[in-house]
């Protein structure tokens, strides 16, 4: 049974009193101002109140950017780290299955990023936007957006990266 939602809300906020909290039609942390976003009609639902968790586990970590996408699932998984220690320290219980489904969706989202378009190796990524395999040579372009689907452009010139909006974690 999940916990009280108004009662998770108020540890939250206690444990964060830089942070604000403001009601959202999804779950996510802006680090420009430091801010948690939320659906307060998803509260009263243990998916919701885990989701809450780890966009905690976001800002207590202080999360702001990053600049390779192995990075951002690096940062995914410690935010959910950080979430079921506070878990445990509020007696609520977080599903240790819903973690790793969470996280294979930004594991899927990385190898379909780094899958070549020519030979379907998994490549590295030299550059923000850019991915180079190193079994053909053949170098594509990805948006630096984690919210679109994964479309890999292969590069015919070299293109300046266009600029970044401001980085969400959710």
């Amino acid at each position: 049974m999940p916990a009280n939602s108004a009662k998770i809300l108020e540890m939250c906020r206690l444990a964060l009193p830089h942070c604000t909290f403001a009601p959202s039609t999804s779950f996510y942390w802006s680090p420009r101002n430091k801010t948690i976003h939320f659906d307060l009609s998803a509260l009263n639902k243990a998916e919701g109140q885990m989701a809450l968790l780890h966009e905690v586990g976001h800002a207590i970590l202080n999360h702001s950017t990053y600049t390779f996408d192995a990075e951002l699932v690096s940062l995914e998984a410690a935010a959910w780290y950080k979430a079921t220690e506070k878990a445990k320290d509020w007696s609520i219980a977080i599903d240790a299955e819903h973690i790793e489904d969470c996280l294979d969706t930004y594991r899927d989202w990385l190898y379909a990023r780094s899958t070549c378009p020519t030979c379907s190796v998994n490549a590295p990524q030299p550059t923000r936007s850019q991915y180079k395999c190193i079994n053909c040579g053949t170098t594509w372009s990805v948006s630096p957006s984690r919210f679109c689907r994964p479309y890999r452009m292969q590069s015919r010139a070299k293109k300046i990266p266009s600029q970044q909006s401001e980085t969400v974690f959710s």
